[in-house]
This record gives C-alpha cells, sequence and structure tokens, in this order.
C-alpha cells in the first residue's frame, strides 16, 4: 500500500461516525448491509449516513453493490488488512511481535495495555 492511499484510509475513519459505519460493517461481515439498516442500528439519518458511507466508499475501506432495488454496502477487507499491513510493516524491526502485557500495568487487566513486546512505549 502507497503512504497516500494510506494517509486517505486513516484520515476516513479519523471521523467518529465514520468509523463506527466501518466497525458496523465489518460486523456483517461480507453479505454486508443496507442504508436503511445501518441508519436504523446507528441511529444516523440518511443523508448524514449517504455522505460518510461515501467518504468510506472514496477510500476504498466499502464496496457499494446494487441488489435488486437496494444498495449493499460491503467492508473492503482486503484493503482493511492492506492498511493493518502497511502500519505494522517495519514493527519490531523484521522480527516477529510477542504480545505481552507491559509489566507496570500488570496490575491493570484493561485491553489498552495490551501491546506488542517491542513496541510499548509505557
Amino acid at each position: 500500500m502507497e503512504e497516500k492511499t494510506a494517509i486517505a484510509a486513516l484520515a476516513a475513519l479519523a471521523q467518529p461516525m465514520r468509523l463506527r459505519i466501518f466497525r458496523a460493517l465489518v460486523g456483517a461481515g461480507p453479505q454486508g448491509m443496507t442504508p436503511g439498516a445501518l441508519s436504523a442500528m446507528l441511529d444516523v439519518p440518511a443523508s448524514t449516513l449517504s455522505f460518510h458511507l461515501k467518504e468510506l466508499t472514496r477510500a476504498g475501506l466499502v464496496t457499494q453493490e446494487r441488489e435488486s432495488r437496494n444498495l449493499i454496502y460491503r467492508p473492503s477487507i482486503v484493503r482493511m488488512n492492506d492498511l493493518l499491513g502497511y502500519l505494522t510493516a517495519h514493527c519490531c524491526q523484521g522480527a516477529a511481535c510477542e504480545i505481552a502485557v507491559a509489566p507496570a500495568c500488570a496490575a491493570n487487566s484493561s485491553p489498552r495495555h495490551w501491546a506488542p513486546r517491542c513496541c510499548w512505549l509505557w
């Protein structure tokens, strides 16, 4: 993935409603969701949803397909994995990362304290 593509994807996800929409679509999996179902699930007006779906589609994170009279939006799992790969490509200088709990946070079991061993900054 090129840097410009990664920046576009991250920018699209850097807005709370778009992140919620993308997560909902990822949860729906390959069957995707209609705008009506997304609107009801996320309690967002159709016009607002349309704007955010357009931005996610422009970034390549979401695809749109017409099935009969419905539009179906699906997450682009390939693009999501490409973005994750881009973000972690240089992690640990090429060595395999192990997941470990930061020692200072061992008493706190919150998931935010989990990080690749070589990448924690606590």
